[in-house]
């Protein structure tokens, strides 16, 4: 398998069904109609989409009825770049070489798209059922989902990061930081796959633990190539989590010792599909991506 070939189709996929759902960038009010679709369409692999298919083909889903979902996820991980890019947050000026929402629309309009997003991501996901699914399995769906979002999953880890800034903090802290605010998405998403597809308790169990060691992996070379990337490939400045007192895991551990981490969680996440055999081949490719990502 050409893992990147397969992950481009799946982020077609996911751009178009994107454009049917968001709102035209000519229809009233215009502003934040065309902020919503700069900021979701500036760019972007689609992972936490493109896993959730994924996860569903591994059980014999197709993936076109499910493009609501991974959609929806896909608008929920843009509003959080945008929230996170504000002055009150990481104060940003660019994202994938791009001026960032709020310079070009202004704090306000920023703000709004964001909450835009998350709320039309939950009237997508209602689209799950014209799509073929029963009613059971899409709210369970959206309770995963809205769990993941939440103060239980990336707000939650979002607001123990900004009150970490600064401050000397423990290994524990760390990993609840870095679990909540990226891996809980994650898992959310192959969550989402396994449960339309209609995942037995042992295929569940697999997927959700890939979700969350792929998740947290992915952060911890996430903060790694802010230290080490390429800017022109990372599209925004490095150092930046240097320059907000962010914890991360080369702040605590050093690089080399963040590097183990991450191959630990990695082995982690193949170890929880190995029971999923050849079907998996594009969430183990996936995972062995993230030692290799430059971006």
């Amino acid at each position: 398998m050409n893992w990147e070939r397969e992950l481009s189709a799946r982020a077609e996929m996911i751009n178009k069904a994107m454009d049917r759902y968001l709102p035209s960038a000519g229809s009233q009010p215009v502003s934040i109609h065309q902020a919503m679709r700069y900021s979701v369409f500036a760019g972007g692999k689609r992972l936490r989409g493109a896993l959730a298919l994924a996860a569903a083909e591994v059980l014999g889903q197709p993936p076109e009825p499910l493009l609501p979902a991974a959609a929806a996820l896909e608008m929920i991980h843009t509003y959080s770049l945008i929230h996170d890019d504000l002055p009150a947050m990481d104060n940003d000026d660019l994202r994938r070489g791009k001026p960032i929402c709020h310079r070009v629309y202004g704090e306000a309009i920023a703000i709004l798209a964001g909450d835009a997003l998350l709320t039309l991501a939950f009237g997508t996901l209602d689209q799950l059922r014209p799509a073929g699914f029963n009613a059971g399995p899409v709210m369970r769906v959206m309770a995963e989902i809205a769990a993941a979002a939440g103060t239980d999953g990336l707000i939650g880890g979002q607001v123990v990061d900004l009150e970490s800034e600064g401050q000397a903090i423990d290994p524990d802290q760390l990993e609840f930081i870095h679990l909540h605010k990226t891996a809980a998405l994650f898992r959310a998403a192959l969550r989402t796959g396994g449960i339309l597809a209609g995942a037995g308790a042992r295929d569940l169990q697999a997927l959700t633990g890939y979700g969350l060691s792929f998740g947290l992996a992915f952060q911890i070379t996430d903060d790694i190539l802010d230290l080490t990337g390429d800017e022109a490939l990372l599209g925004k400045p490095l150092n930046s989590d240097l320059a907000n007192r962010k914890a991360t895991y080369p702040a605590m551990y050093g690089l080399e010792q963040a590097r183990m981490h991450a191959e630990a969680r990695v082995n982690k996440a193949l170890q929880s599909i190995a029971c999923l055999g050849d079907a998996a081949a594009f969430l183990i490719g996936a995972a062995r991506y993230l030692l290799n990502r430059q971006s």
